[in-house]
């Protein structure tokens, strides 16, 4: 089951993917956020199946839909270098453990929003990835029960700020712009889906930049959610950005890098959820705000 969030006449709704486009649940009486239904557990899920398994409910043409945030999530934890070709590319050493890093919540974005670059000068690179939607409290988790603790997955784009992730040797100024976390449209629910095996693909423009496979990640998601229940509490809707396959922008020779500009879209794929899609654009003046 493909589940989302999406805006209607200003408000966020519940809705899942139906044959022709997103069925509004919160217009069938499914109460809360997508968080709340997280934390509901099977019987939450099962009255929204009801739904889809009979096809109740109107739909509304995809083109049509505003997409929202797919959770709210405590925590944005994203793992580095799990790939060996994407390791490999950056020059970096395989981690013989996870390597883990964070994101602000506001990096978090829906899919289809724009996304401003704040400074066009600056080296921003995509990176395609599979990612882990939380669905129950988890603490020191062993991996062969980890799979339990999973809700579900997503497409997720973890952008970069190259020159500003290397200014030290911690990543998370050049990872954690605002909306620099997209992710999205859809969360399809672990029960109907198997994330080993699957193809990752990362396009801009239309042009194929990133082809790989979760088969080659170097810690599957079994191993990345007990591993990072160790040292946090993972609460449902906490989302794990789970690395990038080989095929960006700095694992190019110095020459021939030619990094995301205002007016690029990005698009990842995720074989079996679906397309992930932001146009980047020029940053709105807002001003610089008033001191309180």
């Amino acid at each position: 089951m493909k589940l989302c969030c999406f805006i209607k006449e200003g408000e966020s709704r519940l809705g899942y993917r139906g044959e022709t486009g997103v069925a509004d649940l919160t217009a069938a009486g499914i109460k809360g956020d997508m968080n709340d239904l997280i934390s509901g557990g099977a019987a939450a899920l099962a009255a929204v199946r009801k739904f889809e398994e009979k096809r109740l409910l109107p739909e509304i043409p995809e083109e049509f839909v505003e997409f929202g945030k797919i959770t709210e999530p405590s925590k944005i934890v994203c793992i580095g270098l799990n790939y060996k070709d994407h390791a490999a590319e950056t020059g970096g050493e395989i981690p013989e453990q996870p390597v883990v890093f964070g994101k602000f919540n506001d990096a978090l974005c829906p899919a289809g929003s724009p996304i401003a670059l704040p400074d066009s000068q600056r080296c921003y690179d995509y990176e395609a990835e599979l990612v882990i939607i939380m669905g129950a409290v988890a603490r020191e988790v062993p991996v062969e029960a980890a799979s339990e603790y999973i809700f579900g997955y997503a497409c997720g784009n973890d952008l970069s700020a190259r020159d500003c992730q290397f200014v030290s040797n911690q990543w998370l100024i050049g990872k954690s712009f605002p909306d620099f976390a997209p992710a999205g449209p859809y969360i399809v629910t672990s029960d109907s889906f198997d994330p080993n095996g699957k193809d990752v693909i990362c396009e801009v423009n239309g042009i194929p930049v990133q082809t790989g496979n979760t088969r080659d990640m170097i810690f599957n998601c079994s191993e990345l959610v007990s591993y990072v229940s160790r040292f946090f509490r993972l609460m449902p809707g906490d989302l794990i950005f789970t690395g990038t396959p080989a095929g960006v922008i700095l694992g190019k020779p110095k020459g021939s890098r030619v990094w995301l500009k205002p007016g690029d879209t990005v698009c990842v794929t995720v074989e079996g959820i679906g397309t992930l899609e932001n146009r980047l654009c020029e940053p709105v003046d807002i001003g610089n705000g008033s001191p309180v």
